[in-house]
């Protein structure tokens, strides 16, 4: 079945592409894939795991309200965020793929963030990047 994968953080520019990418997996009838990717090491320490998963939790009670089918993946394995998104929208079969940007400095925006360039060159389907809300 195909899907509509989204990299998920607890950060604004998380929420507006959970947000977006609901909206996408209601509009095309498709199932949603969460994707929570972290690098792990030495600053993944307990605290941060468990901040993560109350984070999670909250994503999946709110996904239960609005009754969209969903999956949520949790992943520390090392890999950049990239990869991961990548990697999960192609096992997928992913129709598209929603990632959020934040907001960025004059100079910051002459370079894109290395994990949103990578998805949007790498990426087999569509992607949509999607802004925080200010």
């Amino acid at each position: 079945m195909a899907t509509v994968v989204v990299g998920y953080v607890a950060k604004p520019e998380g929420e507006a592409a959970l947000e977006r990418a609901v909206q996408e997996a209601e509009l095309r009838g498709l199932k949603l894939v969460v994707v929570s990717s972290a690098r792990g090491g030495p600053d993944y320490d307990e605290k941060a795991a468990m901040e993560q998963d109350a984070a999670l939790d909250e994503v999946r009670h709110r996904l239960d309200a609005k009754g969209v089918p969903y999956v949520v993946r949790q992943l520390v394995r090392g890999f950049d965020p990239a990869d991961d998104l990548i990697s999960i929208a192609e096992a997928n079969a992913a129709e598209l793929l929603v990632i959020g940007l934040r907001r960025r400095s004059p100079v910051g925006k002459l370079i894109l963030g290395s994990n949103a360039q990578r998805i949007l060159l790498d990426a087999h389907c569509p992607v949509l990047a999607v802004k925080a809300g200010d």
